[in-house]
């Protein structure tokens, strides 16, 4: 024990030493430009009643699931609310899974087969890149959203082919050129998986996403929709076809030996889809206070670079880690709860504070930003 625990003090003081060492911290009271809540239904009043009213209904239920899936934890509850999934981002089934992280650990681990090829674009969220570092089948990165880099790896690709990418990226902000890439994969035959965490309920017909957005839905392999971040609730669905679902049901580790969620989570989800559609202001909202801090930074910051302008998720490039964790810590004493996303998390040189709009703030709150930015150089 005592050997393990100088092992793990030597790598804790190698990152500190290096600048990267991560702590928890309790949330403080600044303004929100940070979290993933970009229509404020984690903190809305509506949707903590209709989730209150909803399990009041159902007092007689568990507050556990008691099991997997597989075991005890199934329910016709499950089941309905993944019918509703399905029928509301127009696929035939979906399959809930316990977070975003499970989903796509279960997914990219289990559905490339040996001597098929994965295909991942090198900015995809660190879920992804853990499911696709278990799958038996050969794994190629191919650059950013370059069309061109991903056509020439198709080309070469053996097997059944899968082309994993982001619809918004949690990092950058930026969208991926669905259509084109759509077309890639019609032309060489490979299927098309599409992580839409930062895009559904932020994008398409009422929040159903960039895919639905597009008009693409039938034309991808398989979605991933979280409910943590646009949503407010907990938990992830893998949607798609109805024989998807069966192989995930028997393939997907992070399904099968997973405890389900109880259903206080299950009407929780129901319960944000249903108030989904009635969020539309909120989404058009969001899209026009992106709008606004656009036009601001146009004006007032004109030398800055940014990595995106077309999602709630903007990044300011300040390179260096040390650079951009001052920046931040400025920002945070003048009241303004932003993060900065340091290197190996970006790559060196593209280190960002990482700025998130939301429905429920203001244009006051946004030229107060942008002139501390202003401020603080």
């Amino acid at each position: 024990m005592i050997k393990a625990n100088n092992i793990l003090h030597e790598l804790l003081e190698k990152r500190r030493s290096a600048g990267l060492i991560r702590s928890l911290t309790k949330p403080a009271e600044l303004l929100d430009f940070c979290s993933n809540d970009y229509l404020g239904l984690a903190r809305s009043a509506a949707l903590r009643q209709r989730i209150e009213q909803a399990v009041a209904a159902q007092s007689d239920w568990p507050s556990g699931s008691t099991g997997s899936r597989l075991l005890t934890g199934n329910s016709a509850l499950a089941e309905d609310v993944e019918t509703e999934l399905a029928v509301f981002h127009d696929a035939e089934s979906a399959l809930i899974f316990n977070s975003g992280y499970d989903a796509n650990v279960g997914l990219l681990a289990s559905l490339p087969q040996r001597g098929d090829t994965l295909l991942t674009d090198e900015l995809i969220h660190a879920s992804m890149i853990d499911g696709a570092r278990l799958s038996l089948a050969h794994r190629h990165k191919f650059r950013h959203n370059d069309l061109h880099d991903l056509e020439t790896k198709l080309k070469n690709a053996t097997g059944t082919v899968y082309v994993a990418i982001e619809s918004v990226y949690s990092m950058d902000g930026d969208l991926a050129p669905l259509a084109e890439i759509a077309d890639l994969c019609d032309r060489y035959e490979a299927a098309l998986i599409v992580d839409e965490a930062h895009a559904t309920g932020v994008f398409g017909p009422n929040g159903g996403g960039l895919v639905q957005a597009l008009g693409l839905q039938n034309r991808v392999f398989a979605r991933i929709h979280t409910f943590g971040k646009a949503l407010g609730v907990h938990g992830a669905a893998v949607v798609g076809s109805a024989i998807l679902r069966d192989f995930l049901i028997n393939f997907a580790r992070s399904f099968v030996y997973s405890t389900a969620l109880p259903p206080h989570s299950l009407l929780a989800i129901r319960s944000a889809y249903q108030l989904l559609p009635e969020s539309e202001p909120l989404i058009a909202r969001l899209h026009a206070l992106r709008q606004y801090f656009q036009a601001q930074i146009q004006e007032q910051l004109p030398h800055t670079e940014w990595t995106s302008a077309n999602s709630p998720i903007l990044g300011l490039i300040v390179p260096g880690n040390e650079a951009c964790r001052a920046v931040a810590a400025k920002l945070q004493q003048a009241g303004f709860d932003i993060r900065p996303i340091v290197s190996p998390t970006v790559p060196a040189g593209r280190e960002r504070l990482r700025i998130c709009l939301h429905a429920f703030n203001s244009e006051a709150e946004i030229d107060a930003l942008v002139q501390t930015l202003k401020d603080v150089g």
